[in-house]
């Protein structure tokens, strides 16, 4: 992470360090979650990871899944496009103890698919394998279908009405196929 401009305790009375930030609350969102505690858990957060930009950490117990993606409104200026017409949880957030100037130390915190499953092999009672309890159902044979001859002349549309019965008009005879 770049250095910080301006510390915190530096600025300005009323000045808010979003002036001097890269917006870091507005290129991520977490999300807290149950703690995993089984297999079929940790294969469901490794399915979280899979799809881009997903990570996971935990603070102080609590697990979060951390969806890494920009707001759509932030400006390359670093600052919200519909300020005056925010969401609610975010302006609801305080910048007293945002992210800013923070260290960002988690007690864990995992950034791919094959960490969270090296750590479920840690945690974890070894997989139960997956033991056949009868031999695999053979499958039948199929005879192969034989093949039409290839027409040897292309049938037009003319064709088709001459050899028609007289009650049915050419299209009729098209819709019905």
């Amino acid at each position: 992470m770049p250095p910080i401009p301006v510390k915190r305790k530096d600025l300005k009375r009323g000045e808010a360090p979003c002036t001097y930030c890269s917006a870091l609350c507005c290129r991520y969102f977490a999300l807290p979650m149950e703690t995993p505690a089984s297999w079929r858990d940790f294969d469901t957060i490794r399915w979280f990871m899979l799809h881009g930009r997903i990570s996971v950490f935990v603070d102080k117990k609590t697990w979060y899944l951390v969806v890494h993606n920009d707001c759509r409104h932030l400006q390359p200026d670093n600052l919200c496009g519909i300020y005056d017409n925010r969401p609610a949880i975010c302006r609801e957030y305080s910048t007293k103890d945002c992210e800013y100037d923070s260290s960002f130390v988690y007690d864990q915190v995992f950034e791919t698919p094959e960490q969270i499953e090296e750590y479920a092999e840690a945690v974890l009672p070894p997989k139960k394998s997956r033991r056949r309890t009868r031999d695999p159902v053979a499958l039948p044979i199929l005879p192969a279908i034989p093949s039409k001859p290839p027409r040897t002349h292309p049938v037009s549309i003319c064709d088709r009405v001459a050899h028609q019965p007289h009650h049915q008009s050419p299209t009729s005879n098209l819709l019905l196929r």
